[in-house]
């Protein structure tokens, strides 16, 4: 039987071993001069259960730019998830990991000439388009895609708005576009959106499938006969963030507006809601400084001032630029006095703050500040300013979900593909009917 090889970069742990020990383990062994991203593939695998189990009509296509570290992808891989790919390199890192193009959507409205001929030279043909300048280059180059209309709805609860750089209005822009396309005899599949990034309310899901529906019908009326839906991102991932309510609407949704004895394939590009809560970041105090700050009624009060070896050049690029708020853990001493305290990154930057004021007990040297919920859009942004390291990211999986994923392979060895964007969703054995263990 064919079988996975443990790598020598992922570290097998006891299925009864809490990822907190791990994180406690880790301490215990600093301060570490690079900061640390405890990666917990077993929270990868729990997040697809979950999403089968709440959702089982709408299959995953992970956004591979949310993070791409290997050793999560190849665990999707193995699980039979699809992948939206924005650029050639996210192509060329999923075809290398052999995925099938058929699994692959080319989620990028406005693509490069190369990217495009590097789509059609591997098959990659289902890729998304939001303008008639992008419908003419798609007939010039790749004629024979399968497109799929990208359409604006944006939620008003996000921490960025999409719609303002990609989809068209699907009022008094889409079915122009339509009837271009079929114009130039161009194949048109299906409908997408995203209601932004990081959403939080879930109604937002209900309208945009309802207003899809409706370009549906109007494709229909010029001769398309369109088989995909693709609801796009946004769904939470920090671990105090369920999706019970936004899989309720989408549900809701779908039934409604496409019930399933029309066929109609439904795919999603969740990214943050997959890797946010699997990894935790280690951090350490570098150094520290008492300031004396006069307060609005001339009274003074001591504020310290600390410097982590980790910023906003390493893992903190949202909590800088999109208002993310990061939540600092802290061990606190016996006794300890609290100060108002201001969280620093290590570079010379003076935007380089983490937490700009918050109440702690005083640390010392070395101590250790942990962060979670840190592994969406975390170093994938990240840049080593100023010669500091980027974190480095430690991967642990236990061994009955190692195991399982064993199985997965040998089926998909001896049975082909996990499966495609247009193949039936029955091919491949789901997370459910592997062997499984409680993690």
């Amino acid at each position: 039987m064919s079988s996975l090889k443990c790598p020598d970069n992922l570290t097998l742990i006891s299925d009864d071993m809490a990822i907190g020990d791990v994180v406690r383990d880790i301490i215990r062994q600093g301060p570490h001069e690079e900061p640390l991203h405890v990666l917990d593939l077993d929270d990868v695998v729990r997040k697809h259960k979950s999403w089968r189990e709440q959702m089982p009509r709408v299959n995953s296509f992970y956004a591979v730019k949310c993070n791409d570290d290997p050793r999560i992808l190849q665990t999707m891989v193995t699980l039979g998830l699809g992948f939206d790919c924005a650029s050639k390199g996210e192509l060329e890192r999923m075809l290398n990991f052999g995925v099938n193009p058929e699994r692959i959507i080319f989620a990028q409205p406005a693509k490069s000439i190369p990217s495009l001929l590097y789509a059609r030279s591997k098959k990659v043909s289902v890729m998304t388009f939001d303008s008639a300048i992008e419908l003419e280059k798609i007939h010039q180059y790749y004629p024979e895609a399968q497109l799929v209309l990208r359409m604006r709805h944006d939620s008003l609860k996000v921490i960025r708005v999409l719609g303002k750089k990609f989809g068209c209005d699907p009022i008094n822009e889409a079915p122009a576009l339509l009837r271009k396309a079929a114009r130039l005899r161009l194949n048109v599949v299906g409908i997408s959106f995203h209601v932004g990034s990081d959403c939080e309310e879930h109604e937002v899901y209900y309208d945009a499938v309802k207003m899809a529906r409706s370009l549906f019908d109007y494709a229909k009326s010029i001769g398309y006969e369109l088989n995909l839906l693709d609801i796009g991102g946004g769904f939470p991932g920090d671990r105090n963030k369920p999706i019970e309510r936004y899989a309720k609407t989408v549900n809701r949704a779908i039934d409604h507006f496409f019930p399933a004895e029309e066929n109609v394939r439904i795919i999603a590009e969740p990214g943050r809601y997959y890797v946010a809560s699997a990894v935790t970041l280690v951090s350490f105090v570098d150094s520290k400084r008492f300031v004396a700050e006069r307060l609005e009624d001339g009274t003074e009060r001591t504020r310290i001032f600390y410097y982590l070896n980790d910023g906003i050049y390493g893992t903190f690029y949202c909590t800088a630029h999109e208002g993310q708020e990061a939540i600092p853990i802290v061990k606190r001493k016996t006794g300890a006095k609290e100060f108002s305290s201001s969280l620093w990154g290590p570079t010379c930057d003076a935007a380089d703050v983490i937490v700009p004021d918050i109440v702690l007990p005083e640390l010392d040297i070395g101590n250790s500040v942990v962060f979670e919920n840190v592994g969406a859009y975390s170093i994938v942004r990240g840049a080593a300013f100023n010669g500091f390291l980027l974190p480095k990211v430690i991967a642990y999986l236990r061994e009955g979900t190692w195991n399982m994923l064993q199985d997965l392979t040998a089926f998909a060895r001896t049975n082909g593909d996990h499966g495609s964007l247009f193949a039936p969703a029955n091919k491949t054995p789901s997370v459910e009917e592997s062997t499984w263990v409680d993690i």
